[in-house]
């Protein structure tokens, strides 16, 4: 499988003025072979090729005095462009087709000098490596200075020079990776994710949510009012913005940061790991939008997806319908919803006493095939106060109850 390693880099003054002269002339590649394949569409006319789409905006731009500049950047980086509107534009379509998942994507649009993130990637054509001091050498740029964390597992295919909107710079590897088998493990568990727990395992585990973007709200409304206090176009209203970036990134870095730390562990720890599949576009359109993008459930989730992958261990994504929070755990039988201020409640049918976030967590790790045992998920003895006669009630293998007693 291919990986991501992303790693500081700290460009000096002329490298920085030249990684900007790379930006641009990648932009300006994207936005003319974009503007070519517009005008053909208007015109009628069957859209370019890619080979005569390089020809005619990098190859020919070059001899014109307009776009003379074009030579002083790496080819390699022009050609990545190309190959950015390419893959742009093969999504668009797969999306107004159908054949992609997930949400509709819009239509290609130019790129800005003002966009946030600015980037440029390298191939190994470009015939960038990694000197022996452990810089970066990269063509046109010079050996840019890196802040190694770790060794990288294989030579990379790819490199990508990342500026952000707080004006820091990274350097991101491709590598293609084989599996990291862990040795085996007894645990297995089921993940509830929520909002008053960031989440709550199957053993009885409760993670507190960190809340990174709520506790640094004082600071990011200091900095956002000093910002719009500047000067449209000022040098110091450019400042008050990369603060406010600044501010924004450290929350986003500390959330990134505890998703890692928590989905090794995790994964580590537990042979097989079940979660349920939230809706969490639906959820960030109520009152608890903040939070909700807060807790970031979604980035999470797909960090356990593909570290279970990558360590051998078993993942399963389980339907957002399934009545976790209706069903009890340890008999199967369905007891109706419940409203969000009831914590603790107690079966009907065989008069367990049963945690809601627990019982929950039992039931993903269920409904997933796992062999979990629900005793912890009872949270009291609790009387074995038997249902009410008449009281119906539906077993998770689908047999009805009245009374806690299978109905022929």
């Amino acid at each position: 499988m291919q990986l991501r390693y992303t790693f500081r880099v700290y460009p000096n003054g002329p490298q920085r003025a030249a990684l900007a002269r790379a930006f641009g002339c990648a932009r300006v590649v994207f936005n003319d072979a974009l503007r070519a394949r517009k005008d053909a569409r208007d015109q009628g006319l069957p859209h370019p090729k890619a080979g005569d789409l390089s020809k005619q905006v990098i190859t020919e731009a070059k001899k014109t005095g307009a776009r003379a500049w074009l030579g002083e950047d790496s080819a390699v980086v022009l050609q990545q462009s190309l190959r950015d509107l390419d893959t742009a534009y093969t999504n668009f379509f797969a999306s107004l087709k159908g054949t992609r998942r997930g949400p509709k994507i819009a239509e290609p649009r130019f790129k800005s000098r003002k966009d946030s993130r600015q980037s440029v990637r390298f191939t190994r054509n470009a015939r960038w490596k990694n000197t022996p001091g452990g810089d970066l050498m990269l063509p046109k740029i010079g050996a840019v200075r890196v802040k190694w964390s770790r060794a990288l597992p294989s030579v990379p295919s790819t490199v990508t020079v990342i500026k952000d909107a707080a004006g820091r710079y990274f350097a991101s590897f491709v590598v293609e990776t084989g599996p990291e088998t862990l040795p085996e493990v007894e645990p297995v568990v089921g993940v509830d994710l929520g909002l008053g727990h960031f989440a709550v395992l199957s053993d009885g585990t409760r993670i507190s949510s960190p809340r990174f973007l709520r506790r640094a709200e004082k600071k990011l409304k200091r900095e956002q009012r000093g910002l719009s206090r500047k000067a449209k176009g000022s040098k110091n209203r450019e400042k008050a913005r990369i603060k406010v970036a600044r501010a924004h990134a450290q929350v986003a870095d500390a959330r990134r940061e505890f998703h890692h730390q928590l989905s090794t562990q995790i994964i580590r720890e537990n042979q097989a790991v079940a979660v349920e599949d939230l809706a969490v576009k639906g959820l960030a359109r109520t009152r608890l939008a903040k939070s909700v993008h807060d807790a970031g459930w979604s980035a999470f989730v797909a960090m356990l997806e593909y570290k279970a992958a990558l360590y051998g261990r078993v993942f399963v994504r389980i339907g957002r319908f399934e009545p976790t929070s209706q069903v009890c755990s340890g008999c199967g039988v369905k007891d109706g919803p419940k409203p969000l201020h009831v914590r603790v409640w107690q079966c009907q049918a065989c008069g367990a006493v049963l945690d809601r976030d627990i019982n929950a967590t039992v039931n993903v790790a269920l409904a997933a095939g796992l062999a979990v045992t629900a005793c912890r998920a009872q949270v009291g003895p609790g009387l074995r106060i038997p249902a009410q006669r008449g009281e119906a009630g539906t077993r998770r293998d689908g047999q009805s109850t009245v009374a806690g007693i299978p109905v022929l």
